[in-house]
């Protein structure tokens, strides 16, 4: 086993977390593997805020579209315009935005290589060695390869192989199982359809649990919806969509579908040499189901975290990664965890819901929080006006 190429540290999944972490490992001038597997492209509506485009340096022709507009549609199909003033939420195409980012991060020194990771074990000297199959091409057979690390981050996604062995309780995370079709913009699109509005629908025929969704992607839209009820059909609830909305003719690209973890994993580290980030740490946003920055945040704590450890040698410090990720965003966490569970629960709690959008300080302070990645707590008149509001909601004074 010593005779094994070693690495400082292997990053095991190239979604925008994986890529993150290995970039900026890469930039310190730490050797890095990026381990990937190759065709697999996440169902995901595609939305980056301007924090993430300013933190991350995404160049502005990434962005297909740039929605200046949530519609919020309700289960009697009321809906509810909430404009964003002075900006706009970027929209991206996972394939090309992730590949982007692997690129970025092999220009930056990370080696990048294509397998599926199979299992961790250890040398003699009690250092890791990853092993992964290279799939073979025309008929030829896989390929069983290792390497050494001095420390492994796990970014290989919900049901994270990496987890599920290093990790105590990465077993035991609440899904979302959400899928999506990429489908063309029709030449005559439906008279309703804007390609700078991206449209929520919080109807129980949808999704029992979450919602579904229509985004703009320049030439190209994702429809798609999500649920934690394993007997909900996603493809029909998608079909119905697509009718509902003049969109069952349109010409169906690809598709994808994957669960989503909806609840931040108490533990990241085995307290030694493996971290975990990002969807594999459990960091997709509840209510929302937005991941993109929290990945890719995740992945930049873990990366710092890992090169603390590198440098000191002492693996409690990869506890840091969920430490400084919980301080920053944990209270949204807990906050939309609850916001989920109470008002998708039925359809008469999902249209109170839409009601309260049409709020201006509902809809200002959504925003600011979304697009800057923190709760807006300068103007305390407005979050008491909207306590107010939501409690008459709650108990059913409120008209609808």
């Amino acid at each position: 086993m010593s005779a094994l190429e070693i690495f400082d540290v292997v990053v095991v999944g190239g979604g925008p977390t994986g890529a993150t972490a290995a970039s900026d490992l890469a930039k310190k001038g730490r050797k890095v593997l990026l381990l990937d597997r190759m065709g697999r492209i996440k169902p995901c509506g595609g939305a980056i805020p301007p924090r993430l485009i300013k933190d991350f340096e995404i160049p502005d022709e990434l962005l297909v579209a740039k929605a200046n507009c949530a519609r919020m549609i309700a289960p009697s199909d009321k809906a509810v315009d909430m404009h964003i003033e002075g900006g706009f939420v970027g929209m991206v195409d996972r394939d090309k935005f992730d590949e982007f980012l692997r690129v970025r991060a092999a220009n930056n020194g990370a080696e990048r290589r294509t397998g599926v990771f199979e299992k961790i074990t250890r040398d003699q000297d009690g250092v890791s060695v990853i092993h992964y199959v290279v799939r073979g091409k025309h008929g030829t057979p896989d390929t069983t390869m290792a390497v050494r690390a001095k420390a492994v981050i796990g970014a290989d996604g919900a049901k994270s192989g990496v987890g599920r062995q290093a990790i105590p309780g990465a077993k035991d995370v609440e899904y979302v199982f959400a899928y999506h079709e990429i489908v063309k913009v029709p030449e005559n699109p439906p008279a309703d359809f804007d390609g700078s509005r991206c449209d929520v629908f919080y109807q129980g025929a949808l999704s029992p649990d979450f919602y579904g969704w229509i985004f703009p992607h320049g030439k190209t839209m994702s429809i798609g919806t999500g649920t934690a009820d394993k007997g909900f059909s996603l493809r029909s609830a998608v079909g119905a969509l697509k009718k509902q909305t003049g969109l069952e003719g349109a010409e169906m690209l690809r598709h994808e579908g994957a669960p989503l973890p909806m609840k931040p994993l108490k533990k990241w580290d085995n307290g030694r040499d493996v971290v975990l980030a990002g969807d594999a740490a459990g960091v997709v946003a509840p209510a929302s189901g937005e991941g993109i920055y929290y990945g890719m945040y995740g992945g930049r704590v873990a990366a710092e975290a890992v090169e603390e450890l590198l440098v000191t040698g002492n693996g409690k410090v990869l506890a840091k990664a969920r430490k400084r990720f919980m301080k920053e965003h944990g209270t949204v966490f807990l906050v939309l965890g609850i916001m989920q569970r109470f008002w998708y629960n039925n359809d008469k709690r999902r249209e109170r819901f839409v009601k309260m959008c049409e709020d201006k300080d509902v809809q200002r302070l959504t925003f600011e929080s979304y697009m800057n990645k923190k709760l807006a707590r300068r103007d305390p008149m407005a979050h008491f006006k909207i306590f107010l509001k939501d409690t008459a909601h709650l108990l059913g004074f409120a008209k609808v």
